[in-house]
């Protein structure tokens, strides 16, 4: 998810509420769809929710839908606890779960880590969404709800959206290699097969600019290319096959490859230091895999000097890179309103406003068919039909199964073999040996 570069404050009044709530767990823990508590209240209270990275839908740069529901519910303030990286978040959000303390009002939970969430020592935290008032799991794509769904039917969260990923390029840049520039021309050099991305990104190398790579990082990179593949980290039952996996392996393998023949920045996405987010404005890379959610960030972080000078291309495959879910804990002191407000920033409606001001896609199907997801623009890539390309491949994403662990081995192959390779030149068998150490170190498999 984009960095917001906000570090997370510590929830106190979540802390106090769960304080008073310990003498009263049963009572703060029901939700049932008889639960008449809340709702309706007139008492002034504060929700308070967790999250990383940006959802938008914040007062200040997201599509203001915190003041919009304040506007509704006078009585209630939103409060949002934000971290950049989603991996510190879902450590964090463990640890609290395990202590039963801590926690907001509403918990986000990214895709990679909801099947681990949706094991018992966790689930079992969560309100089951089949018995809120008002939830159909039928409303989101077949798909979405089912990634959240226990082992014994129980849903822990509301879809906030879904990562299609196409690749967003520099026509400028492309047009001094002496390649084509036109979207349809663009998709048509690797329609089909992820090795065409790469060898085209030989051909750009051959006539780049200095200094320019063809793309931005090994590991988004591998991020795409393995979204796109319907066999990634763990098998139906969530034993994690990682190592032996068809699509970790051409993920791995064309990834590899693009850092052997020089054709990665060199960078990891998302770090601390912000240098990726730096690299957009200083023309280090002509090309980024970018899911919809990623479209803000480029535009960003480009700044206006860029403004035309990137637009976005089909994908070689049709992938899922994100997308994320609301959860409320039972633990909470205002259960029956963080229900409520949950449903609400995840209904269609507000999933389109969140798209057309930061490029979220819905994963509601009604949001998904809304003329004004197809039909939106973004002026930072003037004639550029965003919302057609996302939404068709939205709806050509093939579901992989998602374990556990996939979150945890995801961030080893990318932060620690991929960037092994490119920023230290470690060998790709070695690099993979240290990848299945740390993972048997960190998930014992």
């Amino acid at each position: 998810m984009r960095t917001s570069g906000r570090t997370r404050r510590t929830a106190v009044l979540a802390v106090a509420g769960l304080a008073a709530c310990a003498t009263l767990i049963t009572g703060c823990g029901s939700n049932s769809k008889d639960d008449s508590k809340g709702g309706s209240s007139n008492e002034k209270i504060t929700l308070r929710i967790g999250d990383f990275g940006s959802f938008g839908y914040d007062d200040k740069t997201g599509a203001k839908l915190f003041a919009e529901y304040h506007k509704l519910h006078p009585n209630i303030t939103i409060k949002e606890d934000n971290v950049s990286d989603s991996g510190q978040y879902w450590n964090s959000l463990k640890l609290h779960l395990t202590q039963n303390s801590g926690l907001d009002d509403i918990q986000a939970i990214e895709i990679g880590f909801v099947a681990n969430a949706t094991q018992p020592q966790y689930a079992n935290k969560f309100v089951d969404f089949t018995t809120v008032k008002g939830f159909d799991a039928g409303n989101w794509l077949d798909y979405k709800e089912k990634e959240a769904t226990t082992s014994d039917g129980k849903i822990i969260g509301v879809g906030t959206d879904v990562g299609p990923t196409a690749i967003c390029y520099r026509k400028d840049l492309f047009k001094a290699a002496g390649l084509p520039t036109d979207r349809d021309a663009v998709a048509a050099l690797w329609a089909g097969d992820w090795q065409k991305f790469v060898d085209v990104g030989k051909q750009f190398k051959a006539k780049s600019p200095k200094g320019v790579a063809f793309t931005d990082s090994a590991g988004g990179l591998f991020n795409a290319v393995l979204s796109s593949q319907t066999t990634q980290y763990s098998d139906q039952s969530g034993k994690l096959i990682y190592d032996s996996s068809p699509g970790v392996q051409t993920a791995w393998n064309l990834s590899a490859e693009a850092v052997q023949d020089g054709l990665t920045a060199k960078l990891q996405q998302f770090d601390q230091n912000n240098t990726w987010s730096a690299a957009f404005k200083t023309n280090k890379f002509a090309t980024v895999a970018c899911p919809s959610w990623m479209i803000g960030q480029v535009a960003a972080d480009s700044g206006t000097a860029n403004k035309g000078n990137w637009d976005i291309a089909q994908p070689p495959q049709a992938g899922n890179w994100g997308g994320s879910f609301l959860s409320v804990p039972k633990s909470g002191k205002h259960v029956a309103e963080a229900e409520a407000l949950a449903q609400w920033l995840t209904a269609p409606a507000q999933q389109v406003k969140v798209f057309q001001k930061f490029g979220n896609i819905p994963s509601t199907k009604a949001g998904l068919d809304d003329p004004a997801v197809e039909n939106t623009t973004n002026d930072f890539f003037p004639g550029t039909p965003i919302g057609k390309i996302f939404a068709t491949t939205a709806h050509n994403i093939q579901p992989a199964p998602i374990g556990p662990n996939d979150g945890t081995v995801k961030d080893i192959i990318t932060q620690n073999g991929l960037l092994d390779m490119e920023q230290r030149g470690t060998s790709k068998a070695s690099a993979w040996s240290k990848v299945q150490a740390a993972v048997k170190d960190q998930v014992g498999s």
